[in-house]
């Protein structure tokens, strides 16, 4: 007898679980809300999410909080999102470094993209520029190659593994020249050392590196994508400037905790959508230079993550970087 009303016990505790499981969900959220940003403040996705995050917490009723959490090429932020409790309060917003290029570099990393995480939305496309300092004597693609292979050069990123870094390495690897790596935490970091001329060239997102160009503190020599960039459509893709076949984009998405209850995922998965949707984010994103996108639907987000896995993995091998952090 003490046998089974212990059983009924087991079975009444469970189902009650089963019963408040989708009620929190129901509930969610009942508190603020801290999305990760793996970057240092004032790159393109810091950016992005310091617009995003307003609307986030206008449609939920509470507060969105964006903390930054750069360095180690975006992993480690995203590390600390992949590890947080999965119940929609702790976000993150990996992207092509942590997610498809850093399985490759790291030997090991305390996360797996295709495992750990509910993937919620696609937000931006990024397009890189590349910008050298306005004493280099170059002002074309092809003078470049020519003046790197007579001079040393050295190029900063925002961290090994970043889009920065492996645009750099494919660009070396596409045009012959050498150029020493020189890793910062963060974009806006790496970007004022150009200006100061204590790296000569680097791949830059849009947000920092407008306005000097702009001001002529650094030139713009092409940018990294086929089409070519709203925000100075007169710079010309790489493919066209000199390096055939160059083609390359960082993206980055909104993504909980592998567990993250499905309602919550569903539902932040149509806020994102909506958010990415409306004309005035759209606008505000756009003169970033980030690329918005309004997310394809969840079931296609764990398919895209491992494609570009993939690609990014043959990129990384083919520059001899991987397995070397």
């Amino acid at each position: 007898m003490r046998i089974l009303v212990r059983c009924a016990a087991l079975v009444a505790a469970g189902m009650a679980l089963i019963q408040t499981a989708p009620a929190r969900a129901d509930d969610y959220p009942s508190r603020s809300v801290t999305m990760i940003v793996p970057w240092a403040p004032a790159g393109a996705v810091d950016t992005t999410a310091r617009i995003v995050a307003p609307k986030l917490a206008e449609r939920l009723g509470k507060p969105v909080v964006v903390e930054n959490r750069g360095g180690a090429g975006s992993t480690l932020g995203t590390a600390i999102a992949a590890k947080a409790a999965p119940d929609g309060y702790t976000l993150g917003m990996p992207g092509s470094g942590s997610m498809a290029v850093g399985p490759a570099m790291y030997k090991t990393l305390p996360y797996d993209p295709t495992r750990d995480f509910a993937p919620m939305a696609l937000i931006g496309r990024v397009p890189f520029v590349l910008v050298i300092n306005a004493s280099v004597p170059v002002k074309t693609i092809p003078e470049l190659i020519r003046y790197a292979k007579d001079n040393k050069m050295f190029y900063g990123s925002g961290g090994p593994g970043s889009p920065h870094h492996i645009y750099a390495e494919m660009f070396k690897g596409m045009t012959g020249i050498e150029m020493t790596h020189v890793p910062y935490k963060g974009s806006a970091d790496a970007i004022k050392d150009l200006v100061a001329g204590h790296v000569q060239i680097m791949f830059s997102d849009s947000v920092p590196s407008v306005p000097l160009i702009t001001s002529g503190a650094i030139r713009a020599l092409g940018v990294t994508t086929l089409a070519r960039w709203t925000v100075a459509p007169d710079i010309p893709p790489l493919n066209e400037a000199g390096v055939p076949g160059f083609d390359a984009a960082g993206w980055f998405m909104v993504s909980g905790p592998a567990g993250t209850p499905k309602p919550i995922v569903e539902r932040l998965h149509a806020e994102f959508k909506a958010i990415l949707g409306l004309p005035d984010v759209q606008q505000a994103v756009s003169r970033t230079g980030v690329v918005p996108v309004v997310s394809p639907p969840l079931d296609e987000l764990p398919k895209f993550i491992a494609s570009e896995k993939d690609r990014w993995g043959k990129v990384v091998q083919q520059a001899g970087l991987a397995g070397t952090l």
